[in-house]
């Protein structure tokens, strides 16, 4: 403790330094997982927290996790699973740090039972912007309590976490997982609800690859491992099928659960260890990395290539490529949190408009405003269906900005949000109007000196900006150089080893495991 200790108390002076000078300044965490650009310059004033990456304390007898907010999801999985225990929200890509997580909004496959990531934190530590150290909590009348709930999913425009302690929960050595055949929207919408109202399962998500093939996995965690002649399945290596591919073969031959007699047809089911099911994502970013080898044409997108380049298809790795090759500029990367009774709706305007497939279903159960948070507006605490629509866009910069606004005015007409970690082009009144948030979030800031601060749309929108020019730029915007420069900036960054190297990866008897 006493090095995460020296560490702060070096950010809160650098903090408080800046706060006196009246001058603006960048936080550096050392990687992101948004598609947002930028609007700082690379010569802003900074302030590193890139050290802050270790998991401090498990506490085993009250279940509990001391965290640094850099620590990713993997490094903390490996963390407590010896102890028996695990987060009870994991984000599925390995990279997204447990910082990001409360800062922002992560909704993942457990959401339906405990909320966004952050409703599983106890407290947080956070340097206020005159470089002051406080400890926050949820607690009714504790100190900060309005802290805490206004620092959550408002993008770090309150202070700078430091640290988090965290809520978790007996860890079980599988997850039993089903997948469930769907034939229509309609009916996908339906299952997803049924299976959340099912008490044993821990799990519940789904992917659309069409109106008429959908699957819906749910997932129970046990320690009784497969029957005999079973095999236990995986994800993480270079060999194995990816999540929603393999998803996609063990289902299509199956016929639909439209009645209850044919629900048992309809389904298979296996076990998967237990991290290997929280990171069954990773290699290939659920189908992003398929994006990929449309750029790169003629690489074919088979089991070969797939395997031979697999170190450049886990997200950390296709993040950096993204980012780099300025590809994320023409990436249709949104999650829109959307009531079910307008699901359907939806998705008849993304199939008509977009045309993007396949489309991840992940029900949340969301809190009660105000929030930055999706959630259901003017009604409260509620459940609402995250639809995941990521793909190529228009390659015309003018129709991708277009198709964009659309998208975020067809969420809104159907009482949808979408994630803010996205390309965002609400205008200033769009956005307050959206999120509802604005008088106690400014109040909040003026309470704790943070109005020198970007504000929440300030850090998200899309700013107007000239096109980029230079030779840069010019290398960015020509294939397949872009690419190139993406490839070559992650092989620098070696998060290859990361995952490589991964401890959570399953090691159990290799009769058990899967080609």
């Amino acid at each position: 403790m006493e090095r995460h200790a020296k560490a702060v108390r070096l950010i809160s002076s650098t903090i408080r330094s800046y706060f006196e000078r009246s001058l603006p300044y960048r936080i550096s965490h050392g990687s992101t997982n948004s598609t947002r650009p930028a609007h700082l310059k690379k010569s802003a004033h900074l302030v590193d927290i890139a050290a802050l990456r270790n998991v401090l304390e498990v506490n085993k007898a009250d279940r509990t996790a001391l965290v640094e907010p850099n620590v990713p999801m993997d490094a903390l999985v490996a963390a407590t699973l010896p102890h028996g225990l695990v987060p009870p929200v994991v984000m599925e890509f390995p990279g997204i740090t447990a910082g990001g997580g409360f800062a922002g909004t992560a909704g993942e496959s457990s959401s339906f039972r405990w909320g966004y990531f952050d409703e599983t934190v106890k407290s947080v530590e956070m340097v206020l912007p005159d470089g002051e150290v406080v400890t926050a909590s949820p607690e009714k009348d504790s100190k900060y309590e309005d802290l805490f709930k206004g620092a959550v999913a408002s993008v770090g425009t309150l202070g700078v976490t430091t640290l988090l302690k965290l809520q978790l929960i007996d860890a079980k050595r599988f997850v039993k997982t089903t997948y469930r055949r769907t034939s229509s929207v309609a009916e996908a919408v339906r299952v997803v609800k049924e299976e959340c109202a099912k008490e044993e399962n821990d799990y519940v998500d789904g992917i659309l690859f069409s109106k008429d093939h959908g699957v819906i996995v749910s997932g129970t965690m046990t320690d009784e491992g497969p029957k005999d002649g079973e095999t236990v399945k995986t994800f993480s290596g270079p060999w194995d099928p990816w999540f929603y591919m393999h998803a996609q073969d063990v289902t299509k031959g199956l016929p639909s659960s439209e009645s209850t007699q044919a629900a048992a047809e309809s389904t298979v089911t296996e076990h998967i260890p237990l991290a290997e099911y929280l990171f069954r994502y990773d290699r290939g970013g659920f189908w992003v990395g398929a994006a990929a080898f449309d750029y790169f044409r003629p690489v074919p997108f088979t089991r070969f290539f797939r395997w031979f380049l697999d170190d450049f298809l886990h997200t950390r790795m296709l993040y950096r490529a993204l980012h780099a090759s300025g590809e994320s500029a023409k990436f249709f990367v949104q999650d829109l949190a959307i009531p079910y009774e307008t699901a359907e709706q939806f998705v008849d305007y993304t199939t008509d408009s977009l045309d993007i497939w396949p489309l991840w279903l992940c029900p949340l159960k969301t809190p009660k405003g105000p929030t930055f948070h999706p959630h259901l507006r003017g009604q409260g605490a509620g459940e609402m269906l995250n639809i995941g629509v990521w793909g190529w866009g228009p390659k015309n910069r003018e129709a991708f900005v277009k198709a964009n606004r659309d998208l975020e005015a067809k969420v809104n007409e159907l009482g949808g949000m979408k994630w803010l970690y996205a390309h965002t082009y609400y205008s200033d009144a769009e956005f307050w109007d959206a999120y509802g948030n604005r008088e106690p979030y400014e109040a909040l800031r003026s309470k704790y000196k943070a109005t020198s601060l970007p504000n929440v749309y300030d850090k998200v929108r899309v700013k107007d900006a000239p096109p980029e020019s230079g030779w840069k730029a010019w290398v960015k915007s020509t294939w397949p150089l872009g690419g190139l420069v993406g490839i070559v900036r992650g092989i620098q960054s070696k998060d290859y080893m990361l995952h490589r190297n991964a401890a959570w990866k399953w090691k159990g008897d290799e009769k058990e495991k899967t080609a």
